[in-house]
């Protein structure tokens, strides 16, 4: 752990300038809007180590994968979410010489994110090597209001010296991926323009042909005062940009307002993307800036109000929640169904910025419990449209029928480049279907079932009938050569989480084909056709189901991750020296493949998602078995071990794991935040508090909680969104206290019994 962050409620705050953590926060301290994102990179030229970073949804590049050895089934290509065209560049130059941070000495640094408002600031004070000392302090945010519209305040003021000031907004499509496989540039231009007090970049993928236009203005005031200067204008190649000179006397504040619109092909005719930048920049920058952060500030306010999470006595655990919340919030907003969520978001490369089954399995509940359904609705409907691209990934691997979901996608095709993953981490199609029963369980949106989930379960389904291998000496099914979600084990046979949720799958699937046939018999009729689903297909998975293989010790009385599992030297994390962790940054991969070690949780995902099948007594056995061997090096894997930890009654292990995935990144507990952070896990951050302390489940239509305060807290509130009411949960010492903040009334079960509560009501329970 290394913390070097401010606590503070509503902001991540860094005091003084540290190049060794910089790109750390540059990951941190990232802005976004759903629509692009920035990280936290510096407006002025820096020299130092630094992560470039400006990214745009949707917008990928399919880099040729690179292996040292082909395999049949491999991907051609792995994703890449592009680092497109810096937009917030403003040099900074006086007397000829430049401003960067990695050259001068830097005083009374802060960066600090405004949770609260939406806005990134910076203030510092640089001495140059000839003694000259100024101030700067610069605001920036991406608009949630106008999603393709970013905003730029940044002022200089010389403290001890009178000279000329060089300013150069500019726009350079010049970019490239750090995690681009043969260094290769991503972009060619298309189009260039730098006019008086605006300038504009169009440039275009080498493949797939997307096209990113920016186009911005800029207004330059002295003292308060705006100037009407003459600009030289800079073009170089994918740059654009104007460059302005200002006398300024000591004292004197120059502050520049750049405001900038970034539009994609996605959403424009490539004909018309100067034109659609231009037509929402200038109504943005007549706005001001002064409004633009209005704007932002009152729109985070009513997201605020949906989905805060408020913890008393305990300021690391409450300015790591809200900033998990705040991550997320930035990072998806629902309002494309072609988009989805990737595990740095928009924060850095790592991952390709593609989409992994951490959403279905992680994200989803954040979605259902905070917006409204459609939302939660638009990411599964994501997966739906790539249903096509499942079962083409499936005969890629030789299957005759069924669909394999791609652990790593952008366009539904399977885009991941490790064997182990790509050809065994089948487990994400059950993650998939998990997403469908967990979407309608909670909603009671069963219409969803007929319209587009029976297509996707069957088709799964159909995956683990021809995946499994029946042994008939023992007259089992067991599924061999795979991966489960502890990677830190390959190419094993029966992973009891994969078996699970395959037997899982068929059976739930088995169960919507008797509601639709009971309940919607037409649909039913219509989608068996078009399934040509078999009688004999339903027997069989049945008959799977009936004798699915699961590795069980009995003495022990605990599910075996996989065949052979007790054969491994059986020791605890606790008894290695701390020097050898993170065992996947000291150990080779054949050691830690050899070991006992967990990287994240595995049959106790199992227990987590399935919960309702299984006794308390079982999940104990379980939980106290595998924890100790388990290395939490997934970001993954600290949220499903708190919550489970909760539900057992260990408060003080689910108080540990909470703070370790809520504070992961703020404190950089896997060393590796510098890549950027780690966003889908920070679902599981918001799952550990309403899930875990709050005890939320829904059974049979009606929403559960069994809430606790951990030792640490003197009180927390959440607020939940489920079928039309949105409920604020308070707990304090031993009530819990709910008040419907709409009209809609629901029922509930609080700690064992059962509430109504009516439209704008309220009502008191006992905590345990």
């Amino acid at each position: 752990m290394k913390q070097y962050l401010k606590l503070d409620e509503w902001s991540i705050i860094e005091e003084g300038f540290d190049p060794h953590t910089h790109e750390i926060s540059e990951s941190v301290f990232s802005i976004g809007n759903g629509f692009m994102g920035q990280r936290a990179n510096f407006e002025e030229a820096y020299s130092g180590s630094s992560l470039q970073g400006s990214y745009m949804a949707g917008v990928y590049y399919p880099d040729k994968t690179r292996v040292g050895w082909w395999k049949n089934g491999y991907p051609e290509y792995f994703a890449k979410l592009l680092n497109s065209t810096n937009w917030i560049g403003i040099d900074i130059e006086f007397d000829g010489t430049p401003l960067d941070l990695a050259k001068c000495t830097v005083k009374d640094f802060v960066r600090e994110l405004n949770m609260k408002e939406g806005f990134l600031s910076r203030r510092f004070t640089a001495v140059m090597e000839d003694g000259k000392e100024l101030k700067v302090e610069a605001i920036r945010f991406v608009s949630i209001v106008r999603h393709e519209i970013g905003a730029i305040r940044y002022a200089v003021t010389p403290l001890n010296f009178n000279s000329e000031i060089t300013i150069t907004p500019y726009l350079d499509g010049d970019v490239k991926n750090k995690d681009s496989n043969y260094d290769e540039k991503f972009w060619l231009e298309v189009f260039k323009e730098a006019a008086h007090g605006s300038a504009a970049v169009t440039v275009k993928t080498k493949k797939l042909d997307f096209h990113v236009t920016s186009v911005m203005s800029y207004t330059i005031l002295k003292n308060g005062e705006k100037l009407e200067l003459q600009a030289e204008l800079v073009e170089k190649e994918k740059y654009a940009g104007n460059r302005v000179s200002v006398p300024v006397s000591e004292g004197e504040t120059v502050t520049t307002y750049k405001y900038v619109a970034n539009v994609t092909s996605r959403n424009h005719g490539l004909g018309e993307l100067v034109e659609a930048a231009r037509a929402v920049l200038e109504p943005a920058a007549e706005a001001s800036f002064e409004q633009l952060l209005k704007e932002q500030a009152d729109a985070w306010g009513d997201k605020w109000k949906e989905s805060d999470i408020v913890i008393e006595g305990d300021v690391a655990a409450q300015q790591a929640i809200r900033f998990n919340i705040f991550q997320l919030n930035q990072t998806y907003s629902g309002e494309d169904d072609r988009l989805n969520i990737g595990p740095k978001g928009f924060t850095g490369e790592k991952y390709g910025g593609s989409t992994y089954w951490d959403t279905e399995a992680y994200c989803l509940p954040f979605y259902l419990s905070t917006a409204d359904a459609s939302i939660s609705r638009n990411l599964l409907i994501y997966r739906y449209k790539h249903l096509e691209k499942a079962k083409e990934n499936a005969r890629k691997l030789g299957f005759t029928k069924g669909a394999l979901y791609p652990m790593v996608t952008m366009n539904g095709e399977e885009c991941h480049n490790e064997w182990e993953i790509t050809f065994e981490e089948i487990h994400r199609n059950g993650a998939i279907a998990y997403a469908i029963y967990n979407y309608v369980n909670y909603t009671g949106d069963f219409s969803y079932l007929g319209q587009y989930g029976l297509e996707v379960l069957v088709e799964i389904s159909r995956f683990w009938e021809e995946r499994v291998n029946y042994v008939a000496a023992k007259d089992q099914y067991m599924m061999l050569g795979v991966t489960g979600p502890n990677e830190y084990e390959n190419n094993v046979n029966n992973n009891w989480y994969t078996n699970r949720i395959a037997s899982w799958t068929m059976e739930y699937t088995l169960d919507v084909l008797e509601y639709l046939k009971e309940n919607e018999n037409a649909r039913y009729e219509e989608l068996t056709a078009k399934l040509a689903l078999q009688e004999a297909e339903t027997t069989k998975w049945q008959d799977i189901i009936g004798k699915m293989y699961y590795p069980l010790d009995e003495e022990l009385g605990v599910f075996l991750q996989q065949d052979g599992f007790l054969d491994k030297e059986l020791v605890p994390v606790r008894e290695l020296d701390p020097v050898h962790l993170p065992l996947n940054q000291n150990w080779s991969w054949d050691r830690i493949l050899r070991s006992v070690y967990i990287k994240q949780a595995d049959v106790l995902q199992g227990l987590f998602f399935l919960g309702d099948q299984y006794d308390l007594a079982t999940k104990k056995r379980n939980f106290d078995f595998y924890e100790p061997f388990t290395v939490h090096e997934s970001s993954l894997s600290p949220c499903v071990h708190s919550i489970l930890a909760c539900e057992l009654g260990y408060q003080e292990k689910a108080y540990e794991m909470y703070l370790r995935t809520a504070r992961l990144d703020l404190d950089n507990y896997n060393n590796d935040t510098e890549d950027g952070c780690h966003t889908t896990s920070m679902a599981g951050t918001w799952m550990s508090v309403v899930h875990g302390f709050g005890g939320l489940r829904v059974k049979d239509g009606v929403l559960h909680l069994n809430p606790f305060i951990p030792g640490h807290w003197s009180s927390f509130s959440f607020k939940v969104m489920f079928r039309g009411s949105r409920l604020k949960v308070s707990v304090k010492g031993n009530e819990t206290i709910i008040v419907n903040e709409t009209e809609t009334p629901a029922l509930l079960n609080v700690s064992g019994k059962e509430f109504s509560i009516d439209g704008f009501g309220e009502i008191t329970a006992a905590a345990k």
